[in-house]
């Protein structure tokens, strides 16, 4: 059935992989995969880094969406994004997403718009607030929040 050695062997690239940077479980999944470790033998794998707490996509999913938010100026709809990208569970996600504060989005928004704000000196008003709120969206901030960060940057 499985041999100690394709065993061994991925667990060996499992670490290496999980040594470079946290990944979620369908993340080491399909790199295992493509690097045609048996099915069976990723199964057995993922039960045990399961078990022992390597592999743990709720702490996953709480880290990535504490990161963007604070650190990488994205909103919630970007991060959920990001999150099912890397084969978070819908169920997963929203409770890692739970934990970011209207505060914390508004706060994280508007440090982006004031980044922005210095190259949009200059131009019209509207101009001005179509391509901030433009860039608010892409962020992944909901409509709610880019219009009221907009409204604060351009008003002061």
């Amino acid at each position: 059935m499985r041999s100690i050695s394709d065993l061994e062997f991925a667990r060996k690239i499992a670490l290496d992989l999980l040594s470079a940077r946290p990944r979620s479980e369908a993340e080491l999944r399909a790199a295992l995969a493509k690097r045609n470790v048996p099915a069976e033998v990723i199964d057995e794998l993922c039960r045990r880094f399961n078990e022992v707490g390597l592999l743990d996509d709720a702490a996953f999913a709480a880290t990535l969406t504490t990161s963007r938010s604070q650190f990488s100026g994205r909103g919630k709809m970007r991060i959920r994004q990001e999150l099912r990208q890397k084969g978070i569970d819908p169920e997963t996600a929203e409770e890692a997403l739970a934990e970011v504060s209207v505060d914390d989005e508004l706060d994280a928004a508007r440090a982006v718009a004031a980044k922005r704000a210095r190259s949009l000196e200059g131009l019209e008003r509207p101009v001005a607030q179509r391509r901030l709120a433009g860039v608010l969206a892409r962020r992944g901030f909901s409509p709610g929040v880019v219009m009221q960060v907009v409204q604060e940057t351009l008003i002061s």
